[in-house]
């Protein structure tokens, strides 16, 4: 987590939600919004960078969040990277990270999905610090992100490739809204915050 992210201590700041809970798109917002103003309160431009590929089920899960949000962009200083259409993935990352120079202050959320235990499939962690793409399917691959949000979307352990391949949409799917609508909310709430701030 050395050099363009920083290395926040983010043991003290993560949650996992359960995406069958109720309201834990509030559960999730909430810990954003306090994240936000612990690991960079001074940002200028904010960045979701939905990393994943839609040529694999259980990697949708980034691409699918990156298409929900996408109007978001039209805010003044949000900048939404990663969608079903151009997507954030292995091969592309670092020319990605590159265009990190071009916004002013940035904030970065990193957003992926990523393989567990058993009883961690369908949840939902969020926490300060980068997370490693592609470290599921032991690819090297840079780091990303001030913050974090994955979802796991089935078990890791063996033929990670297979297994993704073969994830249920559905489980993606309903991960990829609660996410989006609570990145979607965060983010009002954080424009309405600054247009405060400035008046």
């Amino acid at each position: 987590m050395f050099g363009l992210f920083g290395k926040p201590d983010k043991k003290m700041y993560s949650i996992r939600v359960d995406s069958n809970s109720p309201n834990c798109h509030f559960t999730i917002k909430n810990s954003l919004l306090d994240y936000i103003h612990t690991a960079k309160p001074d940002w200028s431009d904010l960045v979701v960078m939905c990393i994943g590929t839609d040529r694999s089920t259980g990697d949708s899960l980034g691409p699918l969040v990156g298409s929900k949000i996408e109007k978001l962009n039209n805010i003044e200083s949000v900048h939404i990277m990663g969608t079903l259409e151009d997507p954030v993935h292995g091969a592309n990352l670092e020319d990605k990270l590159k265009k990190l120079v071009n916004f002013k202050n940035p904030l970065v959320i990193a957003i992926d999905a990523c393989l567990g235990s058993l009883e961690n499939v369908s949840t939902i962690s969020v926490g300060i610090g980068s997370l490693k793409p592609g470290a599921g399917v032991k690819k090297e691959l840079p780091e990303v992100g001030h913050i974090y949000i994955t979802g796991v979307v089935n078990v890791g352990g063996f033929m990670e490739y297979f297994v993704l391949q073969n994830t249920r949409l559905a489980v993606v799917m309903k991960m990829a809204n609660i996410i989006a609508a609570s990145l979607e909310s965060t983010i009002l709430d954080l424009t309405l915050l600054k247009t405060h701030k400035k008046a």
